[in-house]
């Protein structure tokens, strides 16, 4: 259950009672609802369900008495109108945006309400109303990330390799060193919230913290701004980076490289850079998980006599052995010859054997094959002939 399942869901009218219900009430109210909507007894029903599963997120609630009580108390509240702000400061009253108070429902809290805990907030959210204590310091917001794409030969994706990245894109200007203040000046503390970047406004009898509008939450003011980057600490520039791709790195993967990133406004903390890799096909290998696959072509006399077969490999060439009798589509495996794993061991090299039909025969080539199909025993289509006989 989100957070704002508490202030936009009313359940006494799910289950069809009073505020004032006793507990009893509820409970007998719940019940019959259950027992009318259970999907047992309405197969392929989704009306039915939902109802159902509306009956039992109400009465989890207000079956107990502390939830019930703390979601009696924020409706009320919330209700009341007393949370309700401004846009852009003045004028037109809006509703007060219930996922800037808690986040979405993202992070921390009790997992039941979907990240956020009920019973916090008064505490955490709220002075002189219940406890709580100084606004939280914000400070300067965090940089985006950015994304870049790479392009690796197969052979490099394989082994791994440390390649030169060159991009344009947000970094942190030379003549501020990020603080955005002119050279031989510093940026000074926020009178308005002494640089907690949180300002506490009151509504009524409570009053609730929000990011200070003097210095938009950073809790220091630039007076005299760099000429380069204009008080924001960052310009856009080319920069080249050293990125190390580690063998077996798969098309598709990111790679993260932590704080290498926009950087934030004003000294803030650096976002993130993704690498996308895109990894070009090879003209002989192909990838199967931690194994290579290759394909090879052999003869007829050489699947049917047996061979030693020289295969190339990413590191050189190895010598298989191809049994006499060889089928075409059988599999070798060379060992050792794949991708290596993070923990040292390394995938095979899977060879596929085909078995190549030549399309021209010399006189002598055709003589000398009709001579052995006249002499190969006809076993081998025994079974095949026996089953045509009876079809016809």
């Amino acid at each position: 259950m989100s957070s704002k399942d508490w202030l936009e869901k009313d359940f006494y009218a799910v289950l069809g009672v009073d505020k004032s219900a006793s507990s009893d009430d509820i409970k007998k109210a719940y019940r019959k609802l259950a027992r009318e909507s259970h999907p047992d007894h309405n197969p392929d029903d989704p009306v039915a369900e939902e109802r159902f599963k509306a009956a039992s997120e109400a009465y989890n609630v207000l079956s107990d008495d502390k939830r019930r009580r703390e979601y009696d108390e924020m409706r009320t509240l919330f209700g009341s109108g007393a949370f309700r702000r401004n846009a852009r400061g003045a004028g037109g009253g809006v509703p007060f945006d219930v996922s800037d108070l808690f986040g979405g429902g993202a992070g921390g809290g009790d997992r039941r309400f979907g990240g956020f805990n009920p019973s916090d907030l008064f505490g955490s959210m709220f002075s002189g109303g219940g406890g709580g204590g100084p606004a939280r310091p914000r400070g300067p917001a965090r940089g985006r990330d950015v994304e870049a794409e790479v392009a690796l030969d197969f052979p490099d994706a394989v082994r791994g390799v440390t390649l030169p990245l060159t991009l344009r894109a947000p970094g942190v200007c030379d003549t501020c060193h990020g603080d955005g203040a002119k050279p031989g000046t510093r940026p000074v503390t926020c009178a308005q919230c002494h640089g907690s970047g949180m300002v506490t406004r009151n509504q009524g009898s409570f009053s609730f913290a929000e990011p200070c509008r003097n210095c938009q939450g950073v809790g220091t003011i630039v007076e005299e701004k760099c000429p380069e980057c204009r008080g924001t600490g960052g310009v856009t520039k080319t920069r080249t980076l050293n990125v190390r791709f580690p063998a077996g790195v798969a098309d598709g993967q990111k790679i993260r490289l932590a704080g290498r990133g926009e950087p934030g406004e004003r000294g803030g903390p650096a976002g993130d850079l993704f690498v996308h890799v895109k990894v070009r096909p090879d003209d002989l290998f192909g990838r199967s998980g931690d194994d290579l696959t290759l394909t090879v072509p052999i003869t007829f006399a050489e699947a049917t006599l047996g061979t030693d077969l020289r295969v190339p490999t990413l590191d050189g060439a190895v010598t298989l052995r191809v049994p006499p009798g060889t089928p075409g589509g059988r599999v070798l495996r060379a060992r050792g010859k794949g991708v290596v794993r993070r923990d040292g061991q390394a995938g095979d090299l899977l060879v596929t054997l085909d078995v190549v039909v030549p399309a021209r025969l010399s006189d002598e080539a055709r003589a000398a094959l009709e001579e052995f199909a006249a002499n190969t025993p006809p076993a081998a289509r025994e079974h095949l002939d026996a089953r045509v006989r009876r079809i016809s």
